[in-house]
């Protein structure tokens, strides 16, 4: 087995995009193409409370956090591909137990263990690309793989909702299941183990702590993981609360897919900006400037819905200039923290994406569990995030900002 993977031939370039999208897409698939289902699947379990549905993203999106964390050493230790393929095989099981769950509880039980099968997703693609690239090249093939990968935001919603207007909600699931199994299969024929064998760590440990420790004390790779988990607590809390912040307070109905594409476009379009300019712009100065924009447009936000004059096309446009740069944040920050991190790459996606998914769901629950029938809760939670972000960068780069000194 493992000759047959090492024999494969070398991803080209534009395959390795392609699979570091289509493993991303499988995570926001799992998110995504539910949220129009939310209200069918409160009522189908009797939920009591409108925002006890939340749940059914909040305990998929925190087991993705955590279990990153078993995954790193399993990757250092034995390899991209098999442990990758095993993961899916989690994803897949969950996924039929959510078909099948007769009790809410044991629905978000599936959930939670299509949240420990997909962790593995982002835990290998991103140290697979690690593997193979570092630098600016890392950014730039991050950045298009994430411009291809935001198709997928864009048109889940819909998805979901074409599913519903012919099935029941659990059909979703099923939609969820193919897409997983084809993805297997591309991997399990294409996929080569792209860890070298001398740079495989013992499961051991004292050698995960030490893995981990070389983590935490690098001072950019924890400062840029800070900052990125008060921008994904943004992400997380508008897609928990969008489907309420749509329909209950905009009454779009089944036009709420619509809305959700519009500022997924939004992020892809500024995502697909960074993958053309990163090479020559630097990573530091691009994300540095894209969060003082976000910030800034967060608080006029705000400050609008104090006002009271707040309306869907004041949310729809400033929600859209705010996440409009933040694919300009999300894959420099990400690459900067991983930067110093080659030779722990499992280890240090795993503790990153754990800290990021885990911290920004728990924040972004704490966000959307607020709605209360308005948008200022929301939406000033994501100003706060900024100065928070602002803040982490600044101690991190001690306060020398916009440098171009990651080449």
């Amino acid at each position: 087995m493992h000759n047959a993977a090492a024999s494969r031939p070398a991803l080209s370039t534009w395959e390795l995009v392609a699979m570091t999208a289509a493993l991303s897409a499988l995570n926001a698939l799992a998110i995504d193409i539910m949220l129009p289902a939310l209200p069918d699947i409160g009522r189908a379990f009797n939920l009591a409370n409108d925002n006890d549905r939340q749940l059914v993203i909040v305990a998929y999106v925190a087991l993705f956090g955590v279990a990153q964390l078993v995954y790193g050493p399993l990757a250092d230790r034995f390899g991209r591909r098999s442990v990758l393929l095993w993961a899916l095989a989690i994803f897949s099981a969950g996924t039929l137990l959510s078909i099948i769950a007769p009790t809410f509880e044991l629905f978000l039980a599936a959930r939670a263990l299509q949240g420990v099968g997909a962790a593995a997703t982002r835990v290998i693609s991103i140290a697979v690309v690690r593997d193979l690239t570092e630098g600016r090249r890392m950014a730039q093939i991050m950045s298009t793989a994430m411009t291809i990968f935001m198709i997928i935001p864009i048109v889940a919603p819909g998805i979901g909702q074409l599913i519903l207007l012919v099935a029941p909600w659990r059909w979703i699931f099923g939609t969820l299941l193919i897409y997983a199994l084809l993805v297997a299969i591309w991997a399990l024929v294409r996929l080569p183990e792209t860890l070298k064998p001398e740079m495989r760590r013992a499961l051991q440990p004292k050698v995960i702590a030490a893995g981990y420790a070389a983590v935490f004390k690098d001072r950019q790779t924890v400062g840029y993981m800070i900052a990125s988990t008060f921008l994904t607590a943004c992400l997380f809390g508008y897609i928990t609360a969008s489907e309420q912040i749509y329909v209950d307070v905009f009454a779009l109905g089944p036009a709420f897919p619509i809305a959700f594409a519009a500022i997924a476009i939004t992020i892809s379009i500024g995502t697909f900006l960074n993958s053309r300019i990163v090479v020559g712009q630097g990573m530091r100065r691009i994300s540095h400037v894209a969060m003082f924009w976000f910030t800034g447009i967060a608080a006029v936000h705000a400050a609008v819905a104090m006002a009271g004059l707040e309306n869907f096309w004041s949310f729809i446009v400033l929600l859209g200039l705010s996440f409009g740069v933040f694919g300009l944040m999300s894959s420099n920050f990400n690459t900067l923290a991983m930067e110093r991190m080659g030779h722990v790459a499992g280890s240090a996606s795993a503790v990153f994406g754990a800290v990021t998914a885990s911290g920004g769901a728990l924040l972004g629950g704490i966000i959307a569990r607020a709605f209360d029938g308005a948008t200022t809760p929301f939406v000033t939670a994501m100003a706060l995030a900024g100065v928070a972000m602002i803040a982490s960068v600044l101690i991190t780069e001690r306060g020398r900002l916009f440098r171009d000194s990651d080449r």
